[in-house]
């Protein structure tokens, strides 16, 4: 399975299943800004490579922190760094030592994984693929997850299904004086960021904590680097968790960087809204259903009567030298779903050719 580590990306399993090259792949399995890293990013690894591997980093992140503060209208101390937002979430979660989590299904595997680590139950609350996977606040089953939830994580937007969360929703949701963390590794993406994000509420509240990552908005996965925004006393206490020297020194220095770079930010929004539509009108004139999506990824179904499934679908890509997402290992999805990064415009035209050829194949 391409999965076998629960994420997209993995071009060593790629390689090892399909026998070709890791480097040669294109790849819509991760969903990272097809840009590539800011100018900046390259200029500090050039220019301050030498200074910043022959010292440690500063173990408060201090000039980061104030970066994100000022970019983002937020006191530093409610601020803190970390190496990527799986470490954020883990933080987040056994700071706030729950017995149960409640989560959204489906949704990113990391949410469940977290609780896990923090001994907690799983409460889950199933989204319905008819209402284009929102939740409702009057579902019976989310009714039901209230009471039995002592802390929520969620996604905003969800991962894989793109959809953010209806603000009066997580105002409810917040309203209930449970501690709730609101993962928006994806909002940068979003025209709409600054009015949908809830990352200055977190910042004046105990018990709302927004987690951000640096790794898709501005392609640096290999340097594994995020951050959490929420009341000083919950970063104190994710803060008193966190092992020393988490964040390296030179993705401090380039998170400082480009967070402050607004003509890369309009190029990706401009590049995102025109590309997902053209992707989306694209999938869903082979035949596949696809779920509206506010970030830079698309949840796909394949009809099940073609006989097709995502997992042949995959391997048949896979030989073509293109990964794409099984999304069938996601809680509450079955087999036919699959999930898709939106990439330039020749290599979505490139995804849409071979999907197209593979699925004449598959259904014959």
């Amino acid at each position: 399975m391409l999965e076998k580590h629960g994420h997209g990306g993995d071009i060593w399993t790629a390689a090892e299943l399909y026998g070709i090259d890791k480097n040669s792949f294109l790849d819509f399995s991760s969903n990272m800004n097809p840009l590539g890293p800011p100018e900046a990013a390259g200029r500090i690894i050039r220019e301050e490579w030498r200074r910043e591997l022959s010292r440690y980093p500063d173990p408060d992140c201090r000039e980061l922190r104030q970066t994100i503060g000022q970019v983002y209208g937020v006191p530093a101390s409610c601020v803190l760094a970390g190496n990527g937002a799986a470490e954020i979430i883990d933080l987040a979660v056994r700071a706030q030592r729950p017995r149960t989590v409640g989560l959204l299904q489906p949704s990113f595997r990391e949410y469940a994984t977290a609780a896990g680590r923090a001994g907690a139950a799983i409460v889950d609350i199933p989204l319905s693929a008819e209402r284009n996977f929102d939740p409702d606040w009057t579902s019976d089953e989310l009714q039901k997850a209230l009471p039995n939830a002592e802390l929520f994580l969620f996604g905003h937007p969800n991962n894989p299904t793109g959809r953010l969360l209806p603000p009066e929703f997580v105002r409810q949701l917040t309203a209930l004086d449970k501690p709730v963390i609101l993962d928006e590794a994806f909002i940068d993406f979003s025209e709409a960021e600054d009015s949908v994000s809830f990352i200055r509420q977190a910042a004046e509240s105990d018990k709302l904590c927004v987690v951000r990552s640096l790794t898709k908005f501005y392609t640096v996965p290999g340097l594994r680097l995020g951050f959490a925004v929420a009341g000083a006393g919950w970063i104190e206490a994710m803060k008193r968790l966190q092992v020393e020297w988490s964040v390296n020194g030179l993705a401090q220095r380039i998170g400082q960087a480009v967070l402050g770079d607004g003509e890369y930010n309009r190029a990706t929004r401009d590049w995102l809204q025109e590309e997902s539509a053209w992707l989306t009108r694209a999938l869903a004139g082979l035949g596949l259903g696809v779920t509206p999506s506010a970030a830079n990824y698309l949840l796909f179904r394949l009809p099940a009567e073609w006989g097709v499934t995502i997992h042949s679908l995959q391997e048949a890509m896979g030989r073509r030298g293109i990964l794409i997402r099984s999304a069938a290992t996601y809680q509450g999805l079955d087999e036919y779903y699959g999930r898709t990064a939106i990439r330039s415009r020749p290599d979505n035209m490139r995804l849409a050719e071979e999907l197209a050829a593979c699925l004449d194949e598959l259904c014959k």
